[in-house]
């Protein structure tokens, strides 16, 4: 049996636009679909105007964000006294367009990629969706979850 992206990749999946707020984006995530597999979605495409694929918004992008930006200079936080100011930021993360905190270096994948080819890509890049891309638009998304789902689902 050989199975291949258009056999796992999910056909229904969440997209916004560059410039959706971030607040849109972090409310869609967190009332995400639970796909049939179980999963929860915690991610959406984002598309330009061209419905292009531009970029990913995910969880850990809205998190890394919400974060101060000294803390991405190497700053140990640990050492550090945190008290409130987390309704501030979060305003101000709200305020923000998806573009700019989504992901923008993306590698997609083929409708006809072996799984092997997926699992390859995403084990070795640590990814968790690789949206499968015709002309640049994505028409699905494969995500790591579902191919552990469909690998070993019944063994």
């Amino acid at each position: 049996m050989t199975l291949l992206a258009r056999d796992i990749m999910v056909r229904d999946f969440d997209t916004v636009k560059t410039n959706t707020s971030a607040k849109v984006a972090i409310q869609m995530i967190l009332n995400g679909k639970t796909r049939e597999t179980g999963h929860k979605t915690i991610s959406l495409m984002v598309l330009d105007d061209y419905g292009q694929l531009a970029g990913v918004v995910t969880m850990f992008d809205i998190l890394y964000h919400f974060r101060p930006d000294f803390l991405n200079y190497g700053i140990d936080s640990s050492f550090m006294e945190w008290k409130g100011g987390l309704e501030s930021t979060i305003k101000s993360l709200a305020g923000k367009k998806v573009e700019q905190i989504m992901s923008t270096h993306i590698v997609g994948a083929k409708i006809d990629d072996p799984l092997m080819v997926l699992i390859d890509r995403m084990v070795k890049n640590k990814y968790r969706r690789l949206p499968v891309l015709e002309n640049g638009r994505p028409i699905g998304v494969v995500y790591i979850g579902d191919v552990y789902y469909h690998l070993f689902n019944g063994i």
